[in-house]
């Protein structure tokens, strides 16, 4: 079983790691650019706002990671990823969004990865750190 909560906790970071740099080099492009040219329509946010909401969220996502890895406020992280399988679920279930084809199989593969990174992130706040262990 510590093998699985392992696995689970190193999904968990490597889902969010990614979720992030690839939300901040996005919306960095946005901002840069001048013009928000960036929708999500699962997200309930559009132009300019869209872009710094997405921006300063996963700059904050990517502290958290950061702060889990070594093992401080692992709290921070577990709420992160509770507010980012919350919005996913919110965008893709709850609301009136329409799916292109073929991006039903990618909303899917989000909302499990983050549901499942939800649990990761569960068992990373209560991991023993390694330097508690020794005496």
């Amino acid at each position: 079983m510590a093998a699985v909560k392992a696995l689970l906790r190193l999904l968990s970071l490597l889902f969010h790691l990614l979720l992030t740099l690839f939300l901040v080099g996005v919306s960095a492009i946005a901002m840069a650019s001048g013009r928000p040219t960036v929708t999500f329509g699962m997200l309930p946010w559009s132009g300019d706002t869209l872009i710094n909401v997405v921006f300063f969220s996963a700059l904050f996502g990517l502290i958290t990671v950061i702060l889990a890895i070594l093992g401080k406020l692992r709290v921070l992280f577990l709420l992160w990823a509770i507010a980012v399988a919350a919005i996913l679920v919110r965008g893709y279930v709850f609301t009136g969004y329409r799916f292109t084809p073929g991006e039903v199989s990618w909303a899917v593969g989000l909302l499990i990865g983050s549901l499942i990174a939800v649990l990761g992130a569960w068992f990373q706040m209560w991991a023993v750190s390694e330097r508690k262990m020794r005496y």
